[in-house]
């Protein structure tokens, strides 16, 4: 969830503040960073971001619709939070065991919900993250309908499709985003989302445009032509991009922001101890970013139709691009500064720490920066590659600006510098703390799909927290061209990729490029040649410019092609094959690392239940979810292999959905998706 001001949102046509925004927004980060690049010793702390999609339950008439009644459902839950958070407060309950919080998110069908305190590091505190997530939906059902339920979809199946997909029903159209298939009804009423769902449309020029490719079934029209989109409305300009070409043959077209926020997901945020730990963080989760993309793959249907992916972070890419024509490279640079490869939802392109294991090669992605703001930062004493961070970041413009917030004390504020960093939305985000507050700098990671249960979820949150602790207690070394972690984002989407694919990942976890520095070629060296070395390592440590590749292997020698099931359960190597090599897999060493733990047996029990639904699911053991609903989908009775889904095969996977999130079908229509493993069943 973003920036959540109140004020009077300017219209696009209004907007006159980017600049000084932009300024403002640095000024404001700077304060914060003076103030906490010292601190250390901040505790380990974490917490998730589970958001639910809530489903009103037609049984009579076999619909699953998305009921838009988020705002009475939040005003129950923040009374009952309120009561509830004055009892704890009485009694002194721990922090643990605290009301979890509710919140608004872009579709008004929409929840976000987190723990009602972060978690700490401890294996207590792990075992009660899907008790909480448990608890999280039992509250939300508690003030629902009783026809409502919250499932965690990651994308609708029929959001945009024709006929009613809302309760209540309202026509797709309206002034914000000018959709064919999306009522403006189901956007966050908040001025906020309508706002910036209007001038990030109006900013670009032109509707967005959003090409999923079909899934070619047996009996689907090849070409694949849209028959429902109106190709002939001109109710708005915008109207005339689907004929012009914005929908493309073989493809499911969308052109509304509320096809990408209207996606669910599963965020977790990590507390480091200080600056540094947090930019090493960022770092090493950065290239794990597709491969959670890909293990989490749980969106295969829109708009009514199944696509030939699994995946949804593309269509959010292309729901909130905003960049012009000339952006885009289509036209010559006349009314803007730059061309942006990306757009402003999308992988991270620039690596923020510069330990020893960094070599500026990684950073092979050709970086569009503000060099004003750059030249402001760094005069200011920040570091080259931070100040690049930011600078990169502070491209873009601000979409939502309010009047009444235009002028602010920058020593006390960060909405300026929130208003772009929050609407920067990549696969991981580095977040300084609030200004006056005891939080510290912290690491969100952003890509991965909201899974059909809580085992899942929870089981994905412990996996990564495990991970950070592998991390930073072993010192482990995933660094990579970005380039590499590009191409792994676009196969993370392929149908079943997990099994399918092959993603770049580095082979050697454990050497740092210091290590590698003093080691020639021919294995030995002078004792000059030492010297020479280990000064080009501590100065390559503080700069991209120098030394860059010297005594160094080459770049492309330290990663390979690795299948799912290699990256995380490991591999070995084959005796009289030259290509095959070793790798100890993800699993392997957080389990490595939990043998080192004190942890007794019923601890270390739970724990490899939620970490054998990885193991398994990389290995092809266990399906991802969206091969779960494509199977469900194309197996459905009334599927007539055209690649539609139609309401009937909506409700039924909907209803399918909510027994599996009860622990009602796990042995039957679930057993392929979670196996034997068995959970916390509380609802």
């Amino acid at each position: 969830m973003g920036l959540l001001s109140l004020g009077t949102p300017l219209p696009w046509s209004e907007q006159k503040y980017s600049d000084h925004v932009r300024q403002h927004g640095i000024q404001q980060f700077l304060h914060i960073w003076k103030n906490t690049k010292d601190t250390k010793g901040n505790l380990l702390l974490w917490g998730d971001e589970v958001e639910y999609m809530v489903v009103s339950l037609d049984d009579k008439n076999k619909r699953a619709l998305l009921s838009l009644r988020q705002a009475q459902i939040l005003k129950a839950l923040e009374i009952h939070e309120s009561e509830v958070r004055k009892y704890e407060d009485e009694h002194h309950v721990p922090e643990g065991d605290r009301i979890p919080t509710f919140h608004p998110e872009y579709g008004r069908y929409m929840l976000e919900a987190t723990p009602g305190y972060p978690y700490s590091a401890s294996f207590d505190d792990l075992l009660n993250v899907e008790k909480n997530m448990n608890k999280r939906r039992a509250i939300a059902i508690d003030h629902m309908h009783s026809n409502e339920f919250p499932v965690t979809l990651a994308s609708f199946p029929r959001l945009g499709a024709p006929g009613q997909f809302t309760d209540p029903y309202y026509p797709p159209t309206g002034p914000a985003s000018r959709s064919f298939f999306l009522p403006d009804e189901l956007i966050n009423p908040h001025a906020r989302f309508p706002t910036l769902t209007a001038n990030i449309r109006e900013r670009r020029g032109s509707k967005v445009a959003i090409n999923l490719p079909i899934f070619k079934d047996k009996l689907t029209p090849s070409p694949f032509i849209d028959p429902t989109i109106p190709f002939d409305r001109k109710i708005f300009p915008e109207d005339a991009n689907a004929k012009d070409g914005a929908a493309l043959p073989d493809h499911i077209y969308m052109d509304s922001m509320g096809f990408g926020m209207g996606c669910c997901c599963l965020q977790i945020t990590f507390q480091a101890t200080d600056i540094d730990e947090a930019r090493k963080l960022y770092d090493m989760l950065a290239p794990l970013s597709p491969i959670f993309l890909a293990l989490t793959a749980a969106s295969p249907a829109w708009r009514g139709y199944l696509s030939d992916q699994d995946c949804r972070w593309n269509v959010i890419a292309g729901s909130v691009d905003d960049r012009t024509e000339e952006e885009r490279g289509i036209k010559p640079l006349k009314n803007n500064k730059f061309v942006i490869p990306k757009s402003r939802y999308d992988s991270v392109s620039w690596y923020l720490s510069r330990g020893p294991e960094y070599r500026p090669e990684y950073n092979d992605i050709p970086l569009v920066q503000d060099e004003a703001i750059k030249k402001t930062l760094q005069d200011a004493g920040v570091d080259d590659a931070l100040a690049s961070h930011y600078a990169h970041l502070f491209i873009r413009d601000p979409i939502v600006v309010f009047s009444e917030l235009v002028d602010q004390d920058d020593a006390t504020s960060s909405d300026h510098f929130e208003n772009i960093q929050s609407t920067n939305w990549q696969t991981m985000r580095f977040k300084p703390p609030p200004p006056g507050s005891n939080i510290g700098w912290r690491v969100e990671f952003r890509s991965m799909e909201i899974q059909l249960t809580d085992f899942e979820n929870a089981a994905f949150a412990i996996f990564i927290v495990l991970l950070t602790r592998v991390i930073l207690s072993f010192k482990l070394n995933f660094y990579m061209p970005l380039s590499k972690v590009d191409e792994n984002m676009v196969n993370a989407h392929h149908r079943d990729a997990v099994l399918n694919e092959k993603f770049y990942f580095r082979k050697d976890v454990f050497t740092s490029s210091d290590s590698l520095l003093n080691v020639s070629s021919t294995g030995s060296e002078t004792e000059g040649e030492s010297m020479a070395n280990s000064e080009c390592s501590s100065e390559c440590s503080a700069s991209d410019e120098l030394c860059k590749t010297r005594s160094l292997p080459p770049i492309e020698e330290e990663y390979t092609l690795m299948s799912m099931d290699e990256i995380i359960n490991g591999s070995k190597k084959v005796s009289g094959d030259p290509d095959s090599f070793e790798f100890p897999g993800l699993v392997p060493l957080v389990q490595s690392y939990l043998d080192s733990m004190p942890i007794d047996v019923e601890t270390r029990c739970r724990l490899n239940a939620y970490i054998d639904l990885i193991s398994r699911r990389a290995s092809g053991k266990l399906e991802t979810a969206a091969s779960f609903i494509r199977k469900f989908i194309r197996s459905h009775p009334a599927y007539k292999f055209d690649s539609v889904v139609s309401e009937e095969i909506n409700y039924d996977l909907v209803k399918t959905v909510e027994k599996l999130t009860k622990g009602e079908e796990w042995d039957g229509v679930g057993k392929d998706l979670l196996g034997g493993i068995t959970a916390e069943r509380t609802l």
